[in-house]
């Protein structure tokens, strides 16, 4: 079989068959210098031909070192083919050398005729065996030319002859089963290997925490979340130590079999998390330990009503929208009448205002439901900005509030969808005219465009600032601290951040005021200008 189409580990086991090949040709030579120097001579009668016996057993044994010690290299089939050769050449000569002992000699050939064959391919290894035949024939034709007379009969020879190409045919069968089943077996133990580094890899990157803790509740594996949600040092202490109302839990479990699902916490800055337990094997005394964190199963909650919203508001936009469009034209109309009270008109700008809100609800709640992918593209933000406030003075009246823009370098040039960004801008800029703005005073609102760590764009106020406890939850879908918000421009506002690799971040102003910080991708140097 050619080195290039095997596989490195079948490579290998045919390399050791050789070399131990080569070590019976050792041995097979060593027995026949020992019978041809040594006292064994008489056992096996005296050679009819000693000189060339002689010759024939130190050359042989020195062609069987040879090919020991030159066995790891080269070429497999070469490297068997010289062996089998001189295997040939030998027994040959010994049987003419040694009549006496020629059958012995040619059954020792059977089995160098079958490793042969192992080692090489079909047509090599019968084209081998025929040589090794045709050898024995020849040198029977050979005896009885010089002699007048044959030691051995030719149905002898012919027997062999049968056997050297039915051996060469079964063990190279075999040999060619044994390398299949050997390949089978090496690609199922590497697809065994990469499953279990799969399911490792898996269970260690797992958001679910998993210990594996055994009877006398000592730590044996933990996976990245649960060294996160336990601490590292802990993860690697007993669990009485580090987690000792988790461990008081998992011994009520194992002597009651009752599991407390109440929120745990762990550590004072760490986030709940719901204990779950469960035996690794039916009789087995280690216990898996899955510490479900509870803000993403409260993220993945929030995740399914906003999707179950987006499609239900999508279903009724037009129904909700149609009704509204009728009472705002309604009311602008009845506005318009001289027939109408001071306290009848004051009832029909309440009207109006709530129709608005109601009606900025219904475009959020799509806005979210219909979002669309971003399409980046090269921006100049402190051009973008500037335009972006003329536009926002034409269509929403400031009176008192200011608006303004202020560069810290005259150009910065970000990756970014404008339609998007537009729209982000829109949001954080009313919400602070809405709230940024201290008690009996104009908002004074400000754009102000950096490049201090990446192109950025801040959303300065000066109103009374965030509350320190409500800072966490600003961007949580429908969270608000006011009557009329539906608690979702935030929100929407920081996902089409996300859309666009940018992020959206509050950053506190120090005395007073707030700061919406977007930081935006450097443009990408293979996107056009």
């Amino acid at each position: 079989m050619p080195r290039s189409s095997t596989p490195a580990g079948l490579h290998d086991a045919l390399r050791r068959e050789l070399y131990f090949f080569t070590l019976y040709r050792v041995l097979e030579a060593a027995l026949l210098a020992l019978v041809l120097f040594g006292p064994a001579g008489a056992l096996v009668g005296e050679p009819q031909h000693p000189l060339l016996g002689r010759v024939v057993a130190t050359g042989y044994l020195l062609a069987a070192l040879g090919l020991l010690l030159t066995g790891r290299r080269g070429r497999l089939e070469t490297q068997a083919q010289w062996g089998i050769a001189a295997d040939i050449v030998a027994a040959t000569l010994a049987v003419h050398a040694l009549p006496d002992s020629g059958s012995g000699i040619a059954m020792m050939l059977l089995f160098n005729v079958g490793a042969a064959a192992l080692l090489l391919p079909l047509r090599q290894g019968l084209g081998m065996a025929g040589v090794a035949a045709a050898a024995l024939i020849g040198e029977h034709i050979w005896t009885r030319l010089a002699h007048n007379a044959a030691e051995r009969p030719l149905a002898e020879l012919l027997m062999f002859a049968v056997s050297y190409l039915a051996v060469a045919t079964l063990t190279h069968l075999l040999g060619r089963q044994m390398r299949s089943s050997q390949a089978l077996a090496e690609r199922r133990g590497a697809e065994a290997a990469n499953l279990a580094e799969v399911s490792e890899l898996i269970i260690r990157r797992m958001r679910t925490g998993v210990l594996l803790v055994d009877r006398d509740n000592q730590i044996r594996l933990a996976n990245e979340a649960a060294m996160l949600l336990l601490g590292k040092d802990a993860a690697r202490a007993p669990l009485d130590l580090a987690a000792p109302e988790l461990a008081r839990r998992l011994e009520r479990w194992r002597r009651d079999g009752l599991s407390d699902t109440t929120p745990l916490r762990l550590a004072p800055d760490l986030p709940d998390v719901v204990p779950r337990f469960t035996r690794l094997l039916a009789d087995s005394d280690q216990t898996l330990v899955f510490l479900d964190d509870t803000s993403l199963l409260s993220r993945r909650a929030e995740t399914m009503t906003l999707a179950t919203l987006g499609r239900f508001s999508a279903s009724l936009a037009h129904e909700i929208r149609n009704p509204l469009a009728a009472i705002s034209y309604a009311t602008q109309l009845l506005e318009e009448s001289q027939d109408i009270r001071d306290a009848d008109r004051r009832l029909l700008e309440i009207v109006h205002q709530q129709t608005q809100r109601m009606n900025g609800i219904v475009e959020n709640v799509l806005g979210l439901a219909r979002r669309e992918p971003a399409q980046p593209e090269h921006v100049e933000l402190v051009g973008f900005v500037r335009r972006f406030v003329e536009d926002y003075r034409a269509g929403h009246p400031l009176e008192n509030d200011t608006l303004q823009v202020a560069a810290a370098v005259p150009s910065v040039t970000a990756l970014a969808d404008p339609r998007q960004l537009h729209q982000v801008l829109t949001a954080l800029v009313h919400n602070a005219l809405t709230y940024g703005r201290l008690p009996g005073e104009p908002a004074r609102v400000t754009l102000r465009v950096g490049a201090e760590n990446g192109p950025q764009i801040d959303v300065m106020d000066r109103g009374p600032g965030i509350p320190e406890a409500v800072v966490p939850q600003l961007f949580r879908p429908f969270f608000t601290t006011s009557g009329h918000g539906t608690g979702l421009g935030l929100y929407i506002a920081r996902e089409l951040c996300h859309a666009n690799q940018a992020s959206l971040d509050y950053v506190p102003v120090p005395g007073g005021g707030s700061c919406f910080r977007i930081r935006l991708p450097a443009p990408h140097s293979l996107l056009p200008g």
